[in-house]
């Protein structure tokens, strides 16, 4: 299933139903009195987090959301039907923008969160409703209110504690794998994860936390190169980011370069995200030659700490799952 994170719809509350103009009609009743009944209030567009979605690919050919028009009065005071309401079931994590307006309308982060997006417009009043000491025989009613109507754009942010950063082959599918119960496709090649992955952390220091494995960051990401900002808006989400680097990799005449490209492309998407805390972790120190750049990285980056694993091997894995789990439980203080 190809990964759906931004959709434009249409959503329309019902009409309300119009009101009857009707006569009371009996034998043996002369002039029977006014008894058109109202019409029925329209149906409503409702909208709900649900916590086992995790795209917004339904919405990829659902354009149009139409709530139910009320029905109309009728005689002998008879209410128009009420319309049905629609419940529109959206990811945790997503965003529902005005498009006109650009204006945030509700942003959903808990499941089973609700919010009524168009209210449907109330029935019109039958002539009963209008009868009166000096207007006995009232031969008007009530057209019923229109539905609203609204173009919307929902974008799916992936909620997730921990930010998986890195470029293409550094090996945050692999990372993922290992510290939780996330299993992407990995491979040897750059760009084997086309969509986010989110697993579940289980410690022994506290309640299981979620990390998001971010795919697709390349140089010029900001600018939509590569799979570009399509990945770049989930990790506004996170706490803070583990920034993986592949240590076999690492230039050693320029030892901070790809680190330091990375964090470009964050601050130049977004300076909220240039602020984020990082925890930098060299990857792949199975390989022969790594500890020597390891170190010449550690010495151009300074005092900032680093973490020194191996993915493939789980070496270092338990004292990295130690290290996030005191970072969640201090952000969350």
């Amino acid at each position: 299933m190809k990964f759906i994170d931004e959709a434009i719809i249409t959503a329309q509350s019902g009409h309300g139903g119009r009101g009857c103009v009707s006569f009371r009609r009996e034998k043996f009743i002369e002039r029977g009195g006014p008894d058109g009944g109202d019409g029925g209030d329209g149906g409503s567009v409702i909208l709900r987090a649900v916590a086992d979605l995790r795209t917004l690919y339904e919405f990829r050919y659902r354009k149009q959301i139409k709530a139910e028009d009320g029905g109309s009065g009728s005689g002998q005071q008879k209410h128009g039907k009420n319309g049905a309401d629609v419940i529109v079931d959206l990811p945790v994590g997503t965003v529902v923008t005005n498009v006109e307006t650009g204006e945030i309308i509700h942003d959903f982060t808990e499941a089973g969160e609700e919010f009524v997006l168009a209210c449907g417009g109330m029935g019109g009043r039958g002539n009963k409703r209008f009868a009166t000491s000096r207007n006995r025989v009232p031969r008007f009613a009530q057209p019923g209110e229109p539905g609203e109507l609204l173009e919307l754009k929902l974008e799916l942010k992936l909620l997730a504690d921990v930010g998986i950063i890195g470029f293409p082959n550094a090996g945050k599918s692999t990372l993922i794998s290992v510290i939780s119960s996330a299993r992407p496709k990995t491979g040897d090649y750059p760009f084997t994860t086309l969509t986010p992955n989110i697993g579940m952390v289980v410690h022994d220091w506290g309640e299981p936390f979620a990390v998001a494995d971010i795919p697709g960051i390349i140089e010029g990401a900001h600018e939509g190169v590569g799979l570009g900002i399509q990945f770049l808006r989930h990790v506004e989400r996170n706490k803070f980011l583990l920034h993986l680097i592949d240590a076999s990799a690492i230039d050693p005449a320029d030892p901070l370069k790809t680190y330091q490209a990375l964090n470009r492309e964050l601050a130049l998407y977004s300076p909220v995200l240039a602020e984020k805390e990082q925890l930098v972790v060299l990857n792949k120190m199975d390989i022969p030659g790594t500890v020597e750049k390891a170190d010449l990285f550690q010495d151009a980056l300074g005092d900032l700490p680093v973490m020194r694993i191996s993915a493939a091997t789980t070496r270092g894995i338990d004292r990295l799952k130690a290290r996030l789990a005191q970072m969640v439980i201090g952000h969350e203080q």
